[in-house]
């Protein structure tokens, strides 16, 4: 009887172990999702937008960063970037990787018409593929309308990158990664 006891204690454990296995990989990115400040990130948009804009509008064309300007106002990429919804505010990133480092530009729109807010500061905490910090402020660009900086690294492997905002005092914070 204690045989058959712990042969049922056995086979459960196996039966919940394997049910946790397939229920699928985005659980540690949900688990994430419980405090405010930390969101949950949507992949990078697959190259399949169309680009109705111009060879010399100031971004990128190259098959690598698709940039699709997308003006649903609905929360989707609307530049081509990772996306985090942050209450009313939508925080997207873009993070190409050039010759002089890793040139990152970051949009935050605000409210479903997704005004663009120009007047918050912007600083990202980024973990290197080797596991240092680097501290990095942006700076507003008026004429493209989103905010900018550079990454000097350029070692290859997995960027985690934390984008703090200051909107006239309230903070609005996205946790980002990138490959370089």
């Amino acid at each position: 009887m204690k045989l058959l006891k712990i042969s049922f204690v056995v086979l459960g454990s196996v039966g919940l172990i394997f049910l946790g296995a397939c229920s699928g990989s985005n659980q540690a990115a949900n688990s994430d999702n419980k405090s405010a400040s930390t969101i949950q990130i949507t992949s990078k948009t697959e190259n399949t937008t169309k680009n109705n804009h111009s060879e010399n509008d100031g971004h990128s064309h190259n098959q690598n960063n698709a940039q699709s300007h997308s003006e649903d106002g609905k929360g989707e990429h609307l530049h081509g970037g990772q996306v985090i919804e942050s209450g009313q505010y939508h925080l997207e990133l873009i993070a190409e990787p050039k010759d002089d480092g890793n040139h990152l530009d970051f949009y935050i729109k605000k409210g479903d018409k997704h005004d663009t807010v120009s007047n918050a500061k912007v600083t990202a905490q980024i973990q290197l593929p080797d596991g240092t910090q680097k501290s990095l402020p942006f700076t507003y660009e008026a004429k493209e309308q989103h905010y900018h900086a550079v990454l000097s690294e350029k070692t290859a492997g997995e960027y985690k990158a934390a984008i703090l905002s200051d909107i006239n005092g309230e903070k609005v914070n996205g946790r980002f990664t990138f490959k370089r």
